[in-house]
């Protein structure tokens, strides 16, 4: 995911990195691009902290059913590309537009090696807007840090860098650094290697992997690690690597990253990536989900929840290990999938260490945050900047919240674990809107068609109408829909369920009922 958000205010800003360039992506695919798919990613490349520069190369292995003339990637033009090669020939290429076209109509090939090199763009407000970050550390150590999910891979790396295009096969990166410095990155460290002065940290991963969950963060890092016990019986190794000056703290984050997946894996199933590992890495900006590799920055936060701590910070960008790495869309129009479930995650720790008040205490603090502004579901085609802003997280969270009202907790939560591991829209397979809403309405055998067009695609919210009638009670009617809700009123005799719409519903009461007292439900009173 992204970039994070649990408190309610966030800065906005348009898209823009240390060049002055704006570099979204997402919308429409490009339709020589539309003609392949990339299976792997290699990159070899040495870090340059002195320039703040990278150099090295980046092969790409590629499939088609088609007969290719160009090979179209994205490559921001900061950066020089200096050759291409298939089977070690050069090909003829261009560079411009931030486009990298390769003609490989003279190769038969499935793989393309692009040399390439440059200072890389500094990140202006990251990681809402992206780049790399350098700092220094306290003990004069140089720090860098990497953002990209409002710019995509192009920034970093020749890419087919879409939403729709994950590496199959996965990544493997093989970064060179000067010593003592170490490298984390996506997957396990398979091999480091020495040469003089330099180190050379290789990182693969076989599972699929989205352009911009690819990362890495180069530091003098102190380590901790243990094996975390999954629910699946399996043993999967966790790491926290913090900065030297907070080693001290690092035992304790490990304690709370170990919490943090164990409730993840309560509501949403079994940690996905088994065969790699659970890992934190402190990063000189505030946070960001990286597979297997998150960004952390927030500066040991902690809060008493319950018997535990608790991070806002690492427990978001945890949960989009579920929802945004494993269950992934293919257009940013379905943004919400990614930030609003992963967001619900967060309630769900206050709701399992802190229990249900503390839970609809953070319920209704965000619901007063939310002005419908913007419908949570974008168009068709949208771009990362067109589908970002604050209500994919807060109101997508509480439409989570209210089918958990709606549905009840023994089907709820059973049919969000049932969606996080379903292999049609999980790994290589991703989802949009238009799944979740079928899913859902399949495993429940219930009509939610007019629950999830009101909520996800307008900005409307049913408006509730109480009117006395006569000696008998009250009438009760919910307008601006056409469809019936199930919703709890409060009388005399307690808190009941019923359909409510836009016919109005006799209610016997001596008191004017009070309409959804535990706010399950986004509505006008």
């Amino acid at each position: 995911m992204k970039k994070f958000l649990l408190v309610i205010t966030i800065l906005f800003a348009s898209i823009s990195l240390g060049f002055g360039q704006n570099w979204d992506w997402g919308g429409p695919i490009d339709p020589l691009q539309a003609k392949f798919e990339v299976k792997h990613y290699r990159l070899e490349f040495e870090i340059l902290p002195e320039s703040q520069s990278i150099k090295g190369k980046s092969t790409v292995t590629f499939s088609s059913n088609n007969q290719l003339d160009t090979l179209r990637l994205d490559l921001i033009d900061e950066y020089q590309v200096t050759s291409v090669q298939a089977n070690g020939a050069d090909l003829e290429f261009s560079h411009n537009n931030d486009l990298i076209d390769i003609l490989i109509t003279s190769c038969s090939c499935d793989a393309v090696d692009i040399f390439y090199e440059g200072i890389t763009p500094i990140a202006i407000n990251p990681p809402w807007e992206g780049g790399f970050t350098w700092k220094k550390d306290q003990l004069g150590n140089d720090w860098m840090g990497l953002s990209s999910q409002g710019e995509g891979a192009k920034i970093f790396m020749p890419a087919l860098d879409h939403p729709s295009s994950e590496a199959e096969e996965g990544v493997d990166l093989l970064i060179t650094v000067p010593k003592p410095y170490f490298v984390a990155a996506n997957g396990i460290l398979d091999q480091v290697k020495q040469d003089g002065e330099k180190l050379t940290y290789h990182w693969t991963t076989e599972y699929p992997i989205n352009n911009y969950g690819i990362n890495f963060t180069m530091g003098v890092f102190h380590e901790e690690k243990k094996n975390f016990t999954s629910v699946s019986g399996e043993q999967i190794p966790m790491h926290v690597w913090v900065l030297q000056e907070n080693k001290n703290k690092a035992q304790d984050i490990l304690e709370v990253l170990d919490v943090s997946t164990q409730t993840h894996e309560k509501y949403f199933g079994a940690y996905p990536w088994p065969k790699d590992k659970v890992a934190i890495v402190e990063t000189p900006y505030l946070g960001m989900e990286h597979q297997t590799i998150n960004a952390y920055g927030n500066n040991y936060r902690f809060v008493k929840m319950g018997s535990v701590n608790y991070d806002n910070l690492l427990h978001h960008e945890l949960g989009h290990e579920w929802f945004g790495n494993k269950v992934s869309v293919s257009d940013w129009a379905d943004f919400w999938i990614h930030e609003g479930i992963t967001a619900y995650g967060d309630w769900l720790f206050y709701l399992e260490h802190g229990g249900e008040e503390a839970y609809f205490e953070k319920v209704d603090g965000t619901l007063k945050s939310i002005s419908h502004s913007k419908p949570v579901a974008s168009p068709i085609n949208s771009t990362e900047e067109e589908a970002y802003h604050s209500e994919i997280y807060t109101k997508g969270a509480f439409i989570m919240h209210s089918l958990r009202g709606v549905l009840g907790d023994e089907v709820f939560f059973p049919m969000l674990k049932a969606f996080a591991n379903d292999p049609r829209f999980t790994y290589e397979n991703q989802v949009n809107t238009r799944d979740f809403i079928e899913f859902v309405q399949s495993y429940t055998g219930k009509d939610l068609e007019g629950f999830f067009q009101i909520y996800l695609y307008t900005t409307d919210i049913p408006e509730v109408k109480i009117s006395k009638k006569g000696n008998k009670g009250f009438e009760v009617s919910l307008q601006g829909i056409d469809f019936e809700l199930p919703v709890e009123l409060e009388t005399e005799k307690g808190i009941e369920k019923f359909k409510l719409g836009k016919k109005p519903l006799l209610i016997n009461s001596i008191n004017e009922p009070t309409v959804d007292p535990r706010g399950w439900l986004m509505l006008k009173k």
